[in-house]
């Protein structure tokens, strides 16, 4: 059975993923070991929340990491 993709935007872009929850969407992207900074629709959403964020069609996903240097 094919894996349905959803489209949302990803700090601002479209994209299209398959994940079902935040926290799969940060590991399919990656960022599964760094520390980031989530906020899904405007809402900050800490790292042990993100299992239980369900991903909806047209949801807006912002991730966030820290800079070193200046």
């Amino acid at each position: 059975m094919p894996t349905e993709l959803i489209d949302l935007f990803i700090n601002g872009e479209p994209r299209q993923t398959a994940a079902g929850t935040l926290a799969d969407f940060v590991t399919a992207e990656n960022f599964g070991e760094a520390r980031v900074a989530t906020a899904l629709n405007g809402i900050f959403v800490p790292i042990r929340d993100r299992a239980a964020k369900q991903l909806q069609p047209g949801d807006r996903i912002e991730i966030l990491s820290a800079r070193q240097g200046g």
